[in-house]
């Protein structure tokens, strides 16, 4: 199975973003990619206010990403933002094309480092998972790579790979421990952990997390195979799911498990 992680930067302008999702699909289906992910936030930045931007699962942002998926032949993974009932959005990770049209509304909300997320985005509540080409796949996003629980609970579901869109906030120490926490969460699940982060846009006022860049790829021993730096760029990865059977197989550690 060849996945495609893009890291991009994105603008506060959904619809030059879409034209960037366009550009990198295509890119990637004629290198042979089954599945194109982007990072969180790809729809558009974290620099704007994302009630005007967000739209639902069926609106006119997500299904121009379906029809650029289906005209490739891939699915596309790509962060978004999608109305709550409550007034706030949603930290969507979209998956559509090839049959799926469904999202991944983010549990683990960033009220860290003097950024409050809460305050416009409302908690998901749901794990999930989807197949393709005969590959379950989890689904996580950015600060949920803090909480091994959810990575856990995916491999439960049947996950052998764990895509996570991300919009990594820079500061000190934060390269490190995006580099720890992408590898332990690999480990703690025994699943391969493609994470896709936004590239690093250059020096920026406040807290707001635009991204690092460092878009990486574990294995299920938590052995980095492929990592950018902070420019825009793409990782091609061949990933072998039955190496998770491998590996579960060798450190049971969802298996023995007390807790």
């Amino acid at each position: 199975m060849r996945v495609a992680l893009c890291q991009i930067s994105s603008t506060p302008d959904p619809a030059a973003n879409l034209t960037q999702v366009r550009a990198q699909v295509a890119s990637a289906a004629a290198d042979g990619a089954r599945v194109v992910l982007f990072p969180e936030a790809t729809m558009a930045n974290f620099a704007v206010p994302l009630g005007p931007v967000a739209e639902p699962l069926d609106g006119p942002w997500a299904t121009a990403v379906r029809q650029i998926a289906d005209e490739a032949g891939v699915v596309v993974v790509a962060g978004m933002f999608t109305p709550s009932p409550d007034g706030r959005v949603l930290n969507t990770l979209l998956v559509t094309g090839q049959g799926h049209h469904l999202g991944y509304d983010k549990i683990h909300l960033f009220d860290a480092f003097g950024f409050q997320e809460s305050r416009t985005v409302a908690p998901g509540t749901e794990v999930v998972t989807f197949d393709h080409d005969g590959v379950t796949f989890g689904l996580a996003t950015c600060y949920d790579v803090r909480f091994p629980e959810l990575f856990r609970a995916l491999a439960d579901k049947g996950a052998s790979v764990i895509l996570l869109g991300a919009s990594w906030g820079a500061g000190p120490g934060k390269q490190e421990q995006w580099d720890l926490l992408v590898r332990a969460r690999a480990l703690d699940s025994t699943s391969w952990v493609l994470a896709a982060g936004q590239a690093d846009p250059g020096p920026l006022e406040g807290n707001t997390p635009l991204g690092i860049g460092y878009s990486t790829v574990a294995t299920p021993r938590g052995e980095v195979v492929e990592q950018l730096a902070g420019a825009p760029g793409v990782i091609l990865v061949d990933v072998d799911p039955a190496e998770s059977d491998t590996v579960r197989a060798a450190i049971p550690v969802l298996a023995n498990r007390r807790l």
